[in-house]
């Protein structure tokens, strides 16, 4: 089972940085693909896309159709998905009088279409995804969908009863259970601090902390995804403010490798292990694209400035 965890936050002048982590076994031969304004994607409903905006991401490239994992656009939108088994559901066919966008064809349809996760929100109210593979040998992958910008992040799950669009004020992400039981979860874990416990009495004894990190004792350590939850959001929440594109991506990648997954930890029944394959981020400061892998952990990138956005062609950048 595939497992993920997703962040964002802004910086004091309001640029969205937004990553993820990729937790798996083995590669798609995915790459960084950049969709320039004057590609035109073919769909499953809604004919050609033509983006409004040049989009950047991890992803595989099916039938002439990025298929992101993750992308971000120059305007500073961000969409990640993660896997969601066991929940997800999505419309059998198309529906008539709605907006029917294929599940795999999302990530492009968000990043390419809005600039601002309020008007991603505002046009889901006629979207219906549908369950529809890109080709045949693929499936559909059952996710769900972290998206933000640099105000505010929201997650969109499908289930059996519809389409529901929740406000994330944690701004993190994980998998399974649904969005709304982790953000009960979360408030077992209230009396986690991160300041040194001050000395107390017990009778006629005086309690001292080993050392710092002593009020981060019962900080959930799995890497199932309530505990990679936890961990994501207690992380966002309290990395100091920092300034400047170096030390916030540092901060990005940081957060996420708090989330992250080494080999040895997670055996499947097949018993290989799942470990994070690869952890990605964007700066809307500068439209620059991070990502780093498990065996090769410096972080490359790719800015969009340095390519021809206007262009038809998509633009393998990585692989």
């Amino acid at each position: 089972i595939i497992m993920c965890t997703g962040v964002r936050f802004a910086d004091a002048a309001g640029n969205l940085y937004f990553g993820r982590n990729l937790d798996w076994c083995e590669s798609y031969g995915e790459g960084v693909v950049i969709t320039p304004r004057g590609a035109s994607i073919p769909t499953q409903f809604l004919g050609s896309l033509s983006p409004e905006h040049a989009c950047v991401g991890m992803g595989i490239v099916v039938g002439g159709v990025p298929c992101y994992f993750d992308c971000a656009n120059e305007a500073g939108l961000a969409i990640a998905g993660l896997n969601f088994p066991g929940y997800a559901q999505f419309a059998e066919a198309p529906e008539k009088g709605a907006v029917n966008v294929a599940a795999y064809e999302f990530p492009l349809w968000v990043a390419a279409s809005f600039s601002t996760v309020a008007e991603v929100r505002k046009a889901l109210k006629d979207v219906v995804i549908v369950a529809k593979a890109p080709s045949e040998g693929y499936g559909v992958a059952q996710l769900h969908w972290l998206v933000g910008d640099g105000k505010e992040s929201i997650v969109i799950e499908c289930q059996a009863d519809g389409m529901h669009v929740y406000d994330d004020g944690l701004d993190v992400l994980t998998n399974q259970p649904p969005f709304l039981w982790h953000t009960e979860n979360v408030r077992n874990y209230m009396h986690i601090e991160t300041a040194h416990p001050e000395p107390v009495a017990w009778t006629r004894d005086t309690l001292r902390a080993f050392g710092s990190g002593a009020g981060m004792i019962g900080f959930p350590g799995g890497y199932d995804p309530a505990s990679r939850f936890v961990r994501a959001a207690f992380l966002n929440a309290h990395y100091p403010a920092e300034e400047g594109e170096a030390a916030n991506v540092t901060r990005l990648f940081r957060t996420l490798e708090g989330a992250s997954m080494c080999k040895g930890g997670a055996q499947m029944a097949d018993g290989r292990f799942e470990y994070t394959m690869f952890s990605d981020g964007y700066s809307a400061a500068t439209k620059t694209y991070y990502w780093c892998t498990y065996d090769e952990p410096a972080r490359q990138s790719v800015c969009l400035d340095d390519y021809d956005l206007n262009g038809d062609e998509l633009i393998r950048v990585a692989a």
